[in-house]
């Protein structure tokens, strides 16, 4: 006897499982956008200075530093950390070399050029700081040698 209830029980279990609809699951809600100065962070960005030249290149998947009579240097990118109107990344590079990338929603010009930048920049690497512009790499692509990169 205590079998069949078993047995009834189980097959009353399957078939309202059969029966019944998939739960729905929650749309997903996307991510907030990463804006500084309109700029959209998640992009690939382009940090520069001269005297001496010097580049960051900002990618969703690493950090590269680069520069006259310098060796190129890798980080892992761990994403921006967002307060306000400034942006920090904070990352070691392959060398171990601390990288400190802070963006800042302030105009910005390189000195060399007549471009206006909307980010002025400080990178520190090891024991150098250098202050430099910024802008999304199509930004910097699109704009003519002078006016504002946008």
């Amino acid at each position: 006897m205590r079998f069949a209830l078993l047995l009834s029980a189980a097959s009353a279990a399957v078939a309202l499982a059969a029966c019944s609809q998939p739960a729905e699951k929650a749309p997903a809600t996307p991510a907030e956008a990463r804006v500084l100065a309109g700029v959209d962070l998640d992009q690939p960005l382009r940090v520069l200075g001269t005297e001496p030249f010097w580049a960051v290149e900002i990618s969703p998947t690493g950090l590269t530093y680069s520069g006259v009579d310098r060796p190129e240097q890798k980080a892992a990118n761990p994403g921006p950390a967002l307060q306000g109107t400034v942006a920090v990344w904070t990352t070691a590079t392959e060398a171990k070399t601390p990288l400190v990338v802070t963006l800042m929603a302030t105009d910005c010009s390189d000195g060399m050029s007549d471009r206006t930048y909307p980010l002025t920049a400080r990178v520190e690497i090891g024991t150098e700081s250098l202050t430099g512009c910024a802008a999304s790499i199509a930004a910097i692509e699109k704009a003519g040698e002078s006016g504002r990169v946008e």
